[in-house]
């Protein structure tokens, strides 16, 4: 056992040492194309990492020698070295599925998180696995921010610490960002989440998206979900949440482990398409969209129009 620990120490010192190394970059603070001009904006993004740090084994069956956080890192920084306005998100369950996270409780990946840059996050319910007291002990090494709509804290140590929504700025643009988690019951002891009061996603969802952009005036919306691509049955999932909204523009999916060899779009409540990504799990793949705004006068008025260049999943 305690063999066990230390060379999981070890790996996880050689893994930071590695994204230290990647992220040792100057920022660059560049003018984002001329006034009234089109502004482009990266999306990269994760979900359901499980406490992937290390590549899977030479000999796995499935993925060999694949993953791992160091080369997420590396594509991140090479990433941002060829583009400006990136923004890094994951749809949760970060926790559970290697010695890391039984050893540490979550405290390697959240800090490996945070060096790679990650911008804002949601929970998924592997990360109730310590319970909310686990959750909160970790939630000091995240260096990011997380936001979740349907889950009520209020009474749990939790309370005040998870956003329902918040705002980034970009350039000029202002994107809107919150998050979903599924029904805990059935999946999570109930001890791990007593306190938690579950509302309805869409509806949460559609409440914080038609205030970001109708009272704060964001010119995107986006939500992290971590209910699940697609069920055959009437369950909340990423495509229910597309059709059931009217102010969501993307939704960055998580939970159904999803290989998605694209987005997709789906029709909302009005007829306009709702963007839906996942990448699978284990930080096999590293989700990118890239957008243009174009803008009808200069960068600081709303109503920007968009539209996608899809890229496929980068295989990590």
């Amino acid at each position: 056992m305690v063999e066990l620990e230390q060379s999981s120490r070890r790996n996880f010192l050689r893994t930071s040492a590695a994204l230290l190394a990647a992220s040792a970059i100057p920022s660059s603070v560049k003018a984002f194309g001329k006034e009234g001009g089109d502004i482009s904006l990266t999306i990269l993004h994760t979900n359901d990492w499980h406490s992937r740090i290390d590549p899977f084994p030479d000999n796995d069956p499935k993925y060999p020698s694949q993953g791992g956080a160091a080369r997420r890192a590396n594509e991140i920084a090479k990433i941002r070295r060829e583009v400006d306005n990136v923004l890094l998100l994951d749809a949760g369950d970060v926790f559970q599925g290697t010695p890391y996270f039984n050893f540490y409780g979550g405290e390697p990946e959240f800090k490996l998180m945070t060096q790679m840059g990650y911008d804002v996050g949601t929970l998924g319910n592997h990360d109730f696995d310590n319970g909310v007291e686990g959750l909160v002990r970790m939630l000091p090494f995240a260096g990011f921010q997380h936001v979740n709509c349907n889950y009520d804290f209020k009474d749990t140590e939790l309370h005040g610490k998870i956003k329902p929504s918040l705002i980034l700025k970009k350039a000029g643009l202002k994107i809107g960002i919150t998050g979903v988690g599924i029904d805990l019951e059935g999946l999570v002891p109930y001890a791990n989440y007593k306190g938690i009061q579950y509302y309805n996603p869409i509806e949460r969802a559609e409440h914080q998206a038609k205030y970001l952009k109708k009272e704060r005036g964001c010119d995107m919306v986006i939500c992290l979900s971590h209910l699940g691509f697609e069920y055959e049955t009437n369950k909340a999932s990423d495509k229910i949440l597309a059709a059931g909204s009217e102010h969501i523009d993307l939704i960055i999916g998580g939970h159904t482990h999803t290989f998605l060899e694209k987005p997709i779009q789906i029709a909302n409540s009005i007829g306009k398409p709702v963007t839906i990504n996942q990448v699978g799990w284990a930080g096999l793949r590293l989700g990118r969209i890239d957008y243009t705004f174009s803008s009808r006068n200069n960068l600081k008025n709303q109503g920007f129009a968009w539209n996608e260049v899809f890229k496929k999943s980068i295989a990590i």
